[in-house]
């Protein structure tokens, strides 16, 4: 099971799940009817990731900055996330995936960091696909708190932080990312893998996400499957 799990070619492909409130709002429905159905969109792309190529997926369920939000809302986020985490480990064991929660755990609730706990160890040999998902993640904060731990070694010690970065103490590193998807129109990061992102492929899709589909995923790696990534050098064709 590991040896299939190393073999296996590692294109990461990270996803900021945008638009699902604005979804449901031109449909005048509350937003956390959009939630809902954004974590029905989840389930697609992951069924469908794995057969197009993609061995690693990360994506940003809820940032820190995201506790801003009315409180309804937030709960409403909370408990789909601790639905999901309970409903999903029979289907993510079966179809050989493997779950990780990144970002902090101290802040959410006991029983949902139990949770967490036990379908990582359950999915743990999964090597089909690496799902992972970013709860009250906030990457400027990974980075302060690798600076403070000393991963980034000695001043000039290049060697020591060119590399993946922890994005939460005692989750499995992830390469760094090939590809980054951003839905919903809009064109930023928003504090999202920016370490591990230095030189992704980036690709905004007006599509909302509740509306995001296989084909969409699809058309993105074909594109990014086409993009000269010279990483600093020369390109190969000049």
């Amino acid at each position: 099971m590991q040896s299939a799990c190393s073999n296996q070619a590692r294109i990461h492909v990270a996803i900021i799940m945008d638009g699902n409130g604005r979804w449901a709002t031109r449909r005048c429905l509350p937003r956390t009817a959009g939630h809902r159905a954004g974590a029905a969109a989840l389930r697609r792309i992951v069924e469908a990731a794995p057969g197009i190529g993609v061995s690693i997926l990360t994506v940003y369920a809820f940032s820190s900055d995201n506790w801003q939000r009315p409180a309804s809302e937030v709960d409403t986020l909370m408990k789909l996330f601790h639905d999901y985490v309970r409903r999903e480990e029979r289907r993510l064991v079966e179809n050989d995936v493997r779950l990780s929660i990144i970002g902090r755990r101290d802040r959410l609730s006991p029983g949902l960091v139990r949770d967490i706990e036990r379908i990582e160890s359950k999915t743990a040999a999964g090597c089909r696909l690496h799902l992972r998902v970013a709860i009250d993640y906030s990457s400027r904060y990974a980075i302060l708190e690798a600076a403070k731990t000393g991963w980034f070694g000695p001043a000039g010690a290049k060697e020591s932080w060119e590399g993946p970065l922890d994005a939460s103490p005692g989750t499995p590193l992830a390469p760094d990312v090939d590809l980054l998807i951003r839905t919903g129109g809009e064109k930023r990061l928003s504090d999202f893998l920016l370490w591990e992102s230095a030189y992704a492929e980036l690709w905004f899709s007006d599509t909302m996400w509740p509306e995001f589909a296989a084909g969409d995923l699809s058309n993105a790696l074909a594109d990014f499957r086409n993009r000269d990534r010279r990483f600093g050098r020369v390109s190969n064709a000049a």
